[in-house]
């Protein structure tokens, strides 16, 4: 009788951890500490301390029947074939006593052989056994403990299947049923657009930089800004308009065979078609190797294919305006600087021209040298001459002709030197002195040179500002053209189902469990 209850409360233990909500786990265990309670004489340690004596007496399996029997005969009520000893000793009755035994047996035979005289006995006859066969009113607390185990696992089932339920029905309301219809959008009414991509790069023009300008010359870093700049520019309103000028992108979304999602209203304003050509007009740059790639949806694939060669054509617009003004302002200043030089130069050479022109002279440092020389040959023969007139002197009876001789060549070699002296003095003191002139000569001659040095300066300016200006001009260079797509490219009918199921799933999951955290901070 006890092994039963004990095997359903020990499976009903186990399931516990199963149950549904923390509701449900609670009141179990509440059910089961109630069923499983045992009365209150059993709470004492002192009868479990008998029983496990009891147990250690090594009783046999009859001695232990014997003893339940008896025990029931004397209106016991015994949870095992032990407590039953326990009782029995309590009452002061040994169920081991030989007495107690012959009478046990003797009941038994005197039971069989009523059992047997009723049996050979064909006759109906009336027999009251209702107090020996007949459940009573009360149950015994096994019965009870299993008969509640048995009603709260009943009512778990229940409220299980109820709870299970009612996630089926919030699944397919909010998560199911949207599902759905997302699917049926994407599967029957979205109209399929065919998309053509497309790539290209921002390449610069050869040339050599300075410092470290010239180390990334060649190198995707060189064109990064333009790049971004191209993708800035057809993300952009100012490519959205020139293509309505061109084209009439609004006119081809407002067919009447595209579907409500993706067509525009006739009166669509510039805002939301803004929105439909970003969505329609996909552009990614890629520092790695500098590609821009584009790709381009559109209702028919021609046309498609013609909005991809008209954006490009814009880009290659975009990129030759890019760096025009600047190279115009650096031309620009490179060339007035070298014809500011070049005036500079030719004052200064008319400047020394007209110099030149007032002295009469092209050179009066050369003719100031000459008279120099020519002073210093004078002054040289004179000295020669009073030398040898010194020498003739020298003699007791000198010649008298060589003595005169020699004073007259002094006389005229003084008078040739002292007018050599006063052209001399005349041309290196005054205003207009052949000296003033050559110093005003070597100024302008010194501000010529200058002047030559400016403008080979200027020169070489212009030639470096040229060559980089040239180095900056950007090229296109498309590596993929667009082609025409045979099959429609969008929707991606499955993908978008299944990225629609992880959506509704996750909002679902992210609401249910706030709402868990909630429910329990305002329970606690």
């Amino acid at each position: 009788m006890t092994t039963k209850p004990k095997a359903k409360i020990y499976n009903w233990r186990r399931k516990r951890r199963s149950a549904g909500t923390e509701e449900d786990r609670a009141d179990a265990i509440s059910r089961i500490r109630k069923a499983t309670q045992p009365p209150s004489a059993a709470n004492d340690s002192q009868p479990n301390a008998e029983i496990d004596a009891i147990r250690n007496e090594g009783l046999t399996g009859r001695q232990l029947r014997m003893a339940r029997r008896l025990a029931q005969k004397n209106g016991l009520d015994a949870t095992s074939d032990y407590d039953a000893v326990r009782l029995l000793r309590q009452k002061g009755i040994d169920p081991f006593h030989r007495a107690n035994l012959l009478g046990m047996a003797g009941e038994t035979e005197q039971t069989e052989d009523h059992t047997k005289d009723k049996v050979t006995i064909h006759l109906p006859q009336t027999v009251n056994e209702g107090g020996k066969t007949l459940p009573g009113p009360e149950l015994t607390p096994a019965e009870r403990r299993a008969f509640e185990i048995g009603e709260i696992q009943k009512d778990i089932a229940r409220r299980r299947r109820r709870k299970l339920f009612t996630l089926f029905v919030r699944l397919a309301v909010f998560v199911f049923l949207p599902t759905f219809i997302v699917g049926f959008y994407f599967y029957r009414v979205a109209t399929p657009m065919y998309a053509s991509d497309s790539a290209f790069s921002i390449l610069q023009a050869d040339g050599g930089g300075a410092a470290f300008g010239g180390l990334l010359a060649g190198t995707q870093f060189a064109t990064a800004q333009d790049s971004v700049a191209t993708q800035e520019f057809l993300e952009s309103k100012d490519a959205l308009l020139r293509l309505e000028r061109d084209m009439g992108f609004a006119e081809i979304f407002k067919q009447d065979w595209i579907d409500p999602i993706q067509r525009l209203s006739p009166d669509a304003t510039l805002e939301e078609t803004y929105k439909l050509f970003r969505r329609m007009i996909t552009i990614g740059y890629d520092p790695s190797d500098g590609i821009i790639r584009m790709e381009v949806a559109a209702p028919d694939p021609e046309i498609s294919v013609a909005i991809s060669d008209r954006l490009l054509s814009y880009a290659e617009d975009t990129i030759n305006g890019l760096t025009e003004l600047k190279r115009e302002d650096q031309m620009r200043d490179a060339r007035a600087g070298f014809e500011m030089a070049q005036n500079e130069r030719r004052k200064a050479q008319e400047a020394l021209i007209e110099l030149q022109i007032q002295g009469a002279l092209l050179d009066p440092q050369n003719v100031i040298a000459g008279l120099r020389s020519r002073i210093n040959a004078l002054e040289t023969q004179l000295q020669e001459k009073e030398l040898q007139l010194a020498a003739l002197l020298d003699n007791r009876r000198p010649n008298q002709a060589k003595v005169d001789g020699a004073r007259a060549d002094i006389a005229r070699l003084e008078v040739v030197l002292e007018e050599l002296n006063s052209e001399m003095l005349d041309v290196s003191a005054g205003e207009n002195s052949l000296a003033r002139l050559s110093v005003r000569i070597q100024m302008a001659q010194a501000d010529l040179v200058a002047r030559d040095m400016m403008l080979q300066t200027a020169m070489q300016q212009m030639e470096t500002t040229r060559t980089e200006a040239n180095r900056k001009v950007r090229y296109l260079t498309v590596s993929v053209r667009p082609v025409p797509s045979q099959e429609p490219t969008y929707p991606r009918k499955f993908e978008n189902t299944i990225l629609a199921f992880l959506l509704f799933a996750g909002i679902y999951l992210l609401i249910s469990l706030t709402a868990s955290v909630l429910r329990e901070q305002v329970s606690s």
